[in-house]
């Protein structure tokens, strides 16, 4: 086997290593943030109905002034 064939299986290794710990990577990272999620489901749901309704409200207030604040930072 000729030195450039044995370089390109090594790169091709390395590479594939790279991909595998990246795709383990994101997975643990995905697996985090359903379990954060699962969280604030489970804190919501605790809550009684009224106060649930006012935090729900407050944080869609809070996220829709921040993509407002976002598309004007955009735009200028």
């Amino acid at each position: 086997m000729s030195q450039v064939r044995i370089i390109r299986v090594l790169l091709l290794a390395a590479a594939a290593a790279a991909l595998v710990a990246a795709a383990a990577q994101l997975r643990s990272k995905h697996q985090q943030a359903d379990l954060t999620v699962q969280n604030i489901h489970d804190q919501l749901d605790a809550l009684d109905p009224a106060t649930r309704s006012a935090v729900i409200a407050r944080l869609t207030a809070d996220e829709a002034k921040e993509v407002r604040d976002r598309l004007q930072r955009g735009n200028t």
